[in-house]
């Protein structure tokens, strides 16, 4: 049937800030739902927290609303807006249960606003564990044996008819998160437990052990005809008891016979008809028993998933897009296909290639975190490579990376002993694949090596294989061999792999490749196998194992002028969805520019990596050789401008060295620049030249002069290494003890030249960013933070504009940064850091590149900063921009947001050290209703305790004492220990005092609503204080602000409707 003309005005809510098991899919699904229904002429409101996505930019939706994520808030802007439908299956788990609550609330009966995608019976039935099961049975489908429990009594019962190992999994959680598998009845308590607290209903499945059985998906469509549709397959190498998030997949499966597929396939179809999924797209999970066959169903989402994004990316065929048009009335047999533009989206895509996706960690930046995966997610990115054989596939996906892997063989792999091998293969962590590798390279047998790690033989055959062929390369002189070499090229082994075995360097083996004519060739995603012909420039490169004398590329380069955007590979903590929102945005300037606009990327989550974002996609390794092979086949024809590297964080940087080499042009630029300040050497003597200051520090060129810098600077010092993002290597160094720890957890030869720097404590920490034309600067902004100097940018607070600092400070900062900008060769985004101390300026660092606060700048300005400096990059000026020369009245704040609860007995301090792995952003008339607004979600309950913490090392202001009886009186308990008591006797009567025991007990316990510890740094009750927070998932806040924000919080919560809820559009 045509679209439904009932409903007007259509709500997406997104899934707010990037956590783990929540990442950037939700940002390309949202987009896609977006430009979909806006399409079709309904008007669109838009509901996230997050700045740094492209879904929250204003020209995509009619009324964009970055506000807290919390049923009260939205439920205010679906009166405002008159909304007719929400559909809440663009926004995972955190739009679901939004859904589900303001459903059984009754808000939407009382509004009349209508569920779409997915009603409140199918989010039940599928997303309630019991009621799923109940389905599963009715329908004759076999599901694992287990009970629902809804409390640590309960569970304990089930104990009688089930034995461990035991699977729990709490409902309506996302990425497994609370789930686990229990060996023992510690165990068992541990994770039940915390799968009760984290559960919204505070239910948990507890299931029989299904440890090493085959996991697949199958991500499925179906219409309101009945029209059900398989978009793809796709297969867990990791056994059961690996969430699959944190699993290397590939499409399609490879191992299902056509029997078990064609079973699967009937069963995934009659699992939505069951649950009553009518209108769109949902994940169905099946686990089969590797020697029996037996097939159970373990779960569904019935919404757009992170899997959902990889096959969609897998096969070009965009789901969020379908589903959102199904959602509206559409059937797939009328919606058209849009890269054959010959076929609907009734036909299953098939495609003749292979995909793996490698799940991307950062576990050493949760110092104490175990590596050992289990059935909660705890990966933080993935990269996804496509290959025309699977050994192709993994090695390009293990090359995209970024963890310094050429292929299978890598140093990094350390093992004491053949029985510490084994043990290494038998446990699930990051690196058993590599360790697997090492097995065979080792002479252990695949039949003791599937026994120990439950991978299927297949697999484990391809890679012992590719070892086989490891030894065969040392031995066999390739280099000189046509047929050999384009052999070992054609399964995937990089010219980084063939020099690590060889005796050739990796240039030499790249030359010797173009000597021989052994290049890649490129094809295209299209969703039919080759049927029909593709309309869409959605690129992979694949090495043919045999010469052909026809030109097999389906990119032919064409004739425009060009740029390309080097992506910005896998999220990980320090480089994540703000700088793919950079990549977006300068691809779209330059198509406004008429300049044809070329993408690289390897990261199948983002909405860069949507072929219909730039004019041609590549998704390939950013790799020295791949973007090499890349350029050197679009420089073919056309006039290619050069390279965009800013965009990308770290990544983008790291290949300006090879680009610059081979005089690929940098766009906006300079090779000189960027190690200028990137390298702290070069840095220091650059802020000398200008006469600015650092604080104290000197340049450890080796370990050996690293005790002899220290001793002349004198404790504290921070430690800071170059090239590096997210804080990487840095570390507060307050005594010999922390030196000796830090020399210990780290390669210090891989982290130097390192700088060592007098650490200014109580320091105020100041970002910068600027566009420069080479001549003229703008400040875009300047944003003060929070929580002191030392504490990683990326993990404070910020407020923008700055609302402490005089006009005189702001002054010198202007001058200061327009000094650094107009002495370095660039133009477009500069990002400055600084610390000031005692009314003094000092330069921390610059960035040549776009920083993180970009996105929220943007927001906040509501100027498209990105697209302006593609402009200057490319030869406009400032000048022809009509920019403010004044800061907004209103003040913005971006609040760091932690994935914490992710792991177990880890030091959550922060430092230098990015950890946080999102951001909200707050808007208020003042910093404390801004940053009240940013973390409103933390202190919202249906139910709140009414009950805060408060913990001082120096005496508490006047000011700050009227806010607290305030509190009082606003039926707030306020709790507090004697030292605080003592230094602020006006406490009494408005704070009730109680041991430091005591009150670490309640945090323990989740008995509170926010702990507030002022002043505190390295005190023994510090460490303390983020371990209960930690266990008790209790907010910690440590300035005087954050209690003016909190106490503004529970305002809005007591009165319902004291935050200012404005859409961008309406503010800009």
């Amino acid at each position: 049937m045509p679209k439904r003309t009932d409903l007007k005005t259509i709500c997406i809510i997104g899934s707010g800030p990037i956590v783990i098991g929540q990442a950037c899919e939700f940002d390309y699904a949202g987009v896609q739902a977006c430009k979909a229904l806006k399409e079709e002429g309904y008007r669109i409101i838009l509901i996230n927290s997050n700045p740094a996505t492209i879904m929250t930019d204003p020209y995509l939706a009619d009324a964009t609303y970055i506000t807290p994520l919390t049923p009260d808030c939205v439920q205010r802007i679906l009166r405002l807006e008159k909304v007719d439908a929400i559909l809440p299956t663009m926004g995972g788990q955190t739009s679901l249960n939004l859904a589900v609550e303001l459903a059984k609330s009754g808000v939407l009966d009382t509004l009349n606003i209508e569920l779409i995608g997915a009603n409140l019976q199918a989010i039940e039935k599928a997303e309630n564990r019991r009621l799923f099961h109940q389905s599963m049975n009715r329908i004759g489908l076999d599901c694992l044996k287990g009970h629902e429990v809804n409390s640590w009594e309960e569970a304990k019962k089930t104990l009688k008819f089930l034995e461990f190992p035991l699977i729990i999994r709490p409902s309506f959680t996302l990425g497994g998160m609370g789930g686990g598998i229990a060996h023992n009845l510690k165990e068992f308590e541990t994770i039940v437990k915390n799968g009760l607290n984290l559960s919204p209903i505070r239910q948990v499945l507890i299931e029989e052990s299904v440890i090493g059985w085959k996991e697949f998906e199958l991500e499925v469509m179906r219409d309101h005809k009945d029209q059900c549709v398989i978009i793809c397959s796709i297969e867990n190498i990791e056994p059961m008891g690996v969430h699959t998030g944190d699993s290397i997949t590939v499409a399609p499966a490879l191992t299902l016979s056509d029997k078990e597929y064609q079973r699967m396939r009937l069963a995934a179809f009659a699992i939505l008809r069951e649950v009553g999924v009518a209108t769109g797209g949902a994940n169905v999970q099946f686990a089969v028993h590797p020697k029996t066959g037996r097939m159970v169903v373990i779960e569904m989402n019935p919404r757009v998933s992170r899997s959902s994004a990889l096959a969609s990316k897998a096969t070009g065929f965009p789901i969020a897009k379908i589903a959102a048009q199904l959602a509206v009335g559409y059937s797939l047999d009328e919606i058209t296909n849009d890269i054959t533009k010959t076929t609907c989206a009734a036909f299953e895509p098939s495609i003749d290639y292979v995909v793996t996706k490698i799940p991307r960690f950062d576990f050493e930046k949760f110092e104490g975190a175990s590596s050992r995966l289990s059935t909660y997610m705890q990966s933080v990115g993935e990269v996804m490579a496509i290959g025309r054989t699977f050994s192709e596939s993994l090695q390009k996906a293990i090359c995209s990376l970024e963890e310094g892997f050429d292929g299978l063989l890598t140093p990094k792999i350390k093992y004491n002993s053949s029985e510490d091998l084994k043990e290494k293969i038998a446990t699930p962590t990051p690196h058993r694949l590599f360790y697997i590798a090492a097995g065979f390279r080792e002479g252990i047998q695949g039949k003791e090596i599937e026994e120990l790690c439950h991978w299927d033989k297949w697999f484990l055959d391809q890679i012992s294989f590719l070892v086989h062929l490891e030894k065969t390369i040392k031995s066999k002189d390739f280099f000189q061999n046509l047929e050999t070499f384009r052999y070992f090229k054609s399964l995937g082994f990089s010219d980084a792999a063939l020099a690590h075995l060889t005796s050739h360097s990796e240039k030499d083996i790249r030359h010797r490749r173009y000597a021989l004519s052994i290049l890649p060739t490129f094809r295209r995603v299209d969703t039919c196998a080759g049927e029909f012909p593709s309309h869409t420039a959605y690129m992979y490169s694949t090495t043919l194992p045999f010469p052909s004398s026809i030109n097999l590329n389906e990119a032919l380069p064409s004739c425009r002028k060009k740029a390309i955007i080097i992506g910005s590979g896998p999220n990980r903590i320090g480089q994540g969805i703000e700088f793919d929102y950079c990549c977006v945005h300068a691809a779209q300037a330059l198509q406004t520019m008429n300049i044809e606009t070329i993408i690289i990327n390897c990261n199948p989550e983002t909405v860069s990596t949507d072929h219909v974002i730039s004019d041609r996609l590549y998704f390939a390794p950013l790799t020295e050789e791949s973007v090499l092979d890349i350029i050197r086949h679009e420089q073919k024809e056309g006039d290619l401008l050069g390279v965009f590297v800013q965009f990308s964080g770290q990544t983008g940087l790291k290949l300006s060295d090879i680009l610059n080499r081979e005089k690929i042009p940098l766009l906006g630029l300079s090779k000189k620049t960027i190690d200028e300040t990137e390298d702290r050497g070069k840095f220091q003597k650059f802020l000398h030249h200008l006469h600015l200051r650092q604080p104290h520090n000197k340049i450890a060129t080796s370990p050996e002069n690293l005790l002899k810098c220290i001793q002349e600077i004198g404790y504290p010092i921070i430690l800071r290494p170059s090239y590096v993002i997210g804080g990487k290597g840095m570390r507060i160094i307050r005594s010999e003890k922390d030196l000796n720890a830090y020399l210990n957890a780290v390669n210090l030869r891989e982290l130097t030249p390192i700088l060592v720097e007098k650490y200014l404590t109580q320091g105020l920490e100041v970002d910068i960013d600027l566009l420069f034309d080479g001549k003229e600067v703008w400040i875009a902004g300047i944003m003060e933070h929070l929580e002191p100097a030392g504490i990683h940018s990326g993990d404070s607070s910020c407020i923008f504009p700055s609302h402490s600092l005089s006009s005189s400070l702001i002054e010198t900062l202007k001058k200061e940064a327009s000094l650094i900008a107009h002495s370095l060769n660039f133009k477009g985004l500069l990002n400055i850091q600084c610390v000031i101390h005692k009314d003094v300026i000092y330069i921390i660092e610059v960035n040549p590149r776009a920083s993180r606060t970009i996105p929220f700048l943007a927001k906040a300005l509501g100027i498209p900063l990105v697209k302006i400096a593609v402009q200057l990059c490319l030869g406009k000026m400032i000048s022809s921009f009509d920019l403010p020369n004044t800061s907004p009245h209103d003040f913005s704040v971006k609040y760091p947001i932690f994935s914490f609860d992710r792991f177990l007995n880890i030091n959550t301090k922060l430092g230098p050290i990015m950890k946080s792995t999102g951001e909200v952003m707050g808007r208020g008339s003042t910093p404390e209703s801004a940053l009240a607004q940013a973390l409103y979600p933390q202190i919202y309950h249906k139910n709140p305790f009414q009950k805060l913490a408060l913990f001082s090392e120096k005496p508490l202001t006047d000011s700050l004492t009227l806010v607290l009886d305030q509190l009082k009186r606003d039926g707030i308990d306020l709790y507090t220990n004697l030292q605080t008591m003592l230094l602020t006797p006006a406490l009494k009567g408005i704070c009730s005092e109680h041991s430091t025991d005591k009150i670490l007990s309640m945090i323990k316990n989740q008995e509170l609503d926010a702990v507030i510890a002022l002043e505190y740094d390295q005190a023994p009750l510090e460490m303390k204080l983020y371990a209960a927070a930690h266990e008790g998932k209790t907010p910690l806040y440590t300035t005087e602000l954050h209690l003016l924000a909190v106490a503004e919080s529970f305002k809005n919560l007591f009165s319902q409707n004291l935050f200012d809820l404005k859409s961008l559009q309406t503010v800009h």
